[in-house]
């Protein structure tokens, strides 16, 4: 049989999962190694492959938030920026929006740009917006950008000339001279050759910031894997959804830097309901995503490392970043987010979070600052897992905050919970309300490690009538990614361009070569779009791409109707030219000999309903420990001591294995511990169910289903259904929809 391995990074856990083309499916779950990531996934793939021969896994599909870190952190390599004579303030004066807790601060001081003055350089040259030379290149003016860029121990170069999208040719020469003493050059035309000056050259700043972090950091975890006997490619997921080759992502390292969140929204939108809210939760942070029609909604232009605004990230805030990527509001709102007193003494939650070292102060690992997680054991929310976690560290962290407040520590407590759920709900407001959207006509679907747990006091907030949670919910990114298809994403800009056709079929060219395909194979599929815009504007829509001018232009104008608001007719003029090429991967039992390294196969979709594959108990599932490699079931929302008559199926638990019902076995018998809601008037026993013991009848709230990976809470006023697919569908009484 053959394998493919998904493994998701995130701030506090590392997810993996394995699927093979039976459809058998092993998950793990374990906290981040921030010291070595590498760590973190080796332990996590060699506990998810258990006994099976590692020979067998054919490709490893990888989300990572390594870009994503380098830049907030401001970790990456040190870059010279070199641009056309008279541009080199263009990057250092930036532009900066000032949000709300800035506009009236007289000490306020904008963010420092990505590059200092000092590190940026000018050559002599010059291009026109069509592409004609205007001021040929001076070659001596590079060879002194280039000596002065070596004298200042400088070993990454990004190239940006004005207009280089409409010429690249100087571009070219530039390069290719700073390359014989430099080692990391880039372009603007390789890495993103579009329209917008400011924002092309900080897209090609950003990747030659992380590029040579990128390949590196890849380079070592080929080798690390190949160590446990794992030689299959390595594939990474890119911010728009599809998944490139690993050379490729060092090269084009700005592509990854919303990795990681765009498989968990790939996982929601298989869900099989067209139009869904993608809720994910795991233990840092919270994101929301809206898929219409089974398609993620994509923007062409995101900020990263700038400030939150209700859930968002505002223009000019942070670098703007011109790739596709998947359009999300993400919020500093987790598992392990820090609950905490401001000087007003008003009760505050995130964005700062324990993360995996120290932890939630339950954790037992040397936390001791209360988190949403310690609030969601003392509210009686978790219970057990392979994981231990300690009541009573929750509950002094929690009284921590219940003593200056005047409140008891339940109080406390839920206020944490009502709080973070406020803060998550900002996320949900700024992809719909805040966009012309209906929330209520969606379904809300919850994943991540602590998601399912907050999912139905989020929904209630926007009238939203169904929730479901997916089978390995806790770890859905990581599913998600076994289901990347190959793709990437190739634009152009070229006002006014005599023939389109030839613009799309050099696009396409490049896209397949970036795969190792040919645009004729069986089975490629291309999507052509393109920017228009009314004429004498400045900015343009992407619609989908027809040679019919009068089509092309009604659709224009529909889109441009849908978001602004307004009716608007006038003559349209072409922009930009967008393609983007999906390549089918081998299929599975196509060659079951092929040696390591060959193009690799493509599992069947993990079948929900299939029993699942758990590695061997060992004892790390059972004994208490602060080892970082430390595996459990339940991730955020993970579990530890248990609670008189709590049951819960933890990943090496060996209680209860999902599947198990099905498979003629016992059941686990559903047992019942005190719960807080405050519907019930504070602590009321509930049931608490996992998957196998519910499916049957209908479950009324309020209730407990316990996963191997996070927990689901089933409030008042909400029946939860196990529907064929196991996923958890929570539907909210039209008794108490709000309007």
């Amino acid at each position: 049989m053959d394998y493919t391995i998904g493994v998701d990074v995130g701030g506090t856990f590392t997810d993996v999962v394995l699927g093979g083309t039976s459809g058998a499916v092993a998950v793990a779950k374990c906290l981040s190694t921030h010291y070595d990531p590498i760590a973190g996934i080796v332990a996590g793939v060699t506990r998810a492959l258990g006994d099976r021969d590692p020979a067998q896994v054919r490709r490893v599909v990888h989300a990572t938030t390594l870009a994503t870190n380098a830049v907030l952190e401001r970790k990456g390599v040190r870059v010279a920026f070199v641009t056309t004579q008279g541009f080199r303030a263009a990057v250092p004066l930036g532009r900066y929006a000032r949000v709300e807790e800035d506009r009236y601060d007289l000490r306020f001081s904008p963010p420092p740009p990505p590059v200092a003055a000092g590190d940026c350089f000018e050559v002599v040259e010059r291009v026109s917006a069509r592409g004609a030379v205007l001021t040929p290149l001076d070659l001596d003016s590079v060879r002194r950008a280039a000596a002065a860029i070596t004298a200042r121990g400088i070993t990454s170069a990004a190239v940006c000339l004005l207009h280089a999208y409409a010429n690249p040719a100087h571009e070219r020469q530039v390069a290719e001279l700073l390359r014989e003493s430099i080692p990391d050059v880039v372009t603007s035309s390789e890495i993103w050759p579009e329209i917008r000056e400011y924002e092309r050259a900080t897209t090609t700043i950003m990747s030659a910031y992380i590029g040579p972090l990128m390949a590196s950091y890849l380079s070592q975890l080929r080798e690390r894997l190949a160590e446990i006997g794992i030689r299959a490619p390595v594939h990474v997921m890119e911010s728009s959804g599809g998944v490139i080759s690993a050379e490729l992502a060092a090269r084009r390292a700005v592509a990854t830097i919303e990795s990681g969140p765009a498989a968990g929204v790939l996982a929601a939108a298989g869900t099989g309901f067209p139009d869904v809210i993608s809720f994910d939760m795991g233990g840092t942070t919270a994101k929301a995503c809206v898929v219409r029609g089974g398609a993620p909604e994509i923007t062409n232009e995101f900020h990263v490392g700038g400030k939150g605004s209700f859930g968002g990230r505002r223009a000019g805030t942070g670098v703007p970043i011109k790739t596709p990527a998947i359009d999300l509001a993400e919020v500093g709102a987790g598992g392990g987010s820090v609950a905490w007193l401001d000087a007003a003494g008003a009760l505050r939650v995130g964005p700062h979070s324990a993360g995996s070292s120290p932890g939630p102060a339950c954790y037992g690992l040397g936390g001791s600052e209360p988190t949403v997680t310690d609030a969601n054991l003392v509210l009686g929310y978790l219970s057990s897992a392979s994981l231990p976690l300690t009541p009573d560290l929750a509950a002094k962290a929690l009284d921590r905050l219940a003593s200056p407040l005047g409140g008891s520590r339940e109080e406390a407590a839920y206020a944490v919970h009502e709080i973070v759920c406020a803060s998550m709900a900002s996320a949900v407001h700024v992809v719909t309300v805040q966009r012309g959207i209906d929330p209520r006509g969606f379904a809300l679907v919850a994943f991540g490690g602590a998601g399912p747990m907050h999912a139905a006091r989020v929904a209630e907030r926007f009238g939203i009538g169904t929730v479901v949670v997916p089978a390995h919910c806790g770890v859905a990114s990581a599913a998600g990614l076994l289901t990347g298809a190959l793709s990437t994403d190739r634009v152009l800009s070229r006002l006014d361009a005599p023939d389109p056709s030839a613009v799309f079929t050099a696009l396409t060219a490049d896209a397949a070569a970036d795969l190792g395909v040919s645009p004729s194979d069986p089975g490629v599929l291309v999507s052509r779009s393109v920017d228009v815009r009314f004429k004498g504007q400045s900015h343009d829509l992407t619609v989908e791409w027809t040679p019919s001018h009068e089509v092309l232009a009604s659709r224009f104008f529909a889109r441009y109707e849908e978001v602004y608001g307004i009716a608007q007719r006038g003559e349209i003029e072409l922009v930009s030219y967008r393609i983007r090429l999906t390549a089918p991967t081998t299929p599975p039992d196509a060659d079951s000999t092929a040696p390591p390294g060959t193009p690799p196969a493509t599992p069947t979709a993990p079948d929900a309903s299939a029993p699942v594959s758990r590695p061997s108990p060992g004892p790390e599932d059972t004994t208490p420990s602060s080892d970082p490699h430390q595996h459990f079931g339940a991730g955020a929302a993970g579990g530890g001591t248990a609670e008189p008559g709590a049951t819960r199926a933890a990943v090496g638990s060996g209680t209860a294995p999902s599947g198990a019902a099905r498979d003629g076995a016992a059941a686990a018998v559903p047992r019942g511990r005190r719960v807080y809601f405050p519907e019930a008037g504070g602590y009321a026993d509930v049931p608490v169910h996992t998957r196998d013991t519910m499916a049957g009848a209908p479950l009324p709230g309020p209730a407990i289903i316990e996963d191997a990976e996070s927990t689901i809470v089933v409030p008042p006023g909400w029946t939860a259904t196990l529907a064929e697919t196991r996923a958890v569908h929570l539907t909210r009484s039209t008794t108490c929809q709000t309007s």
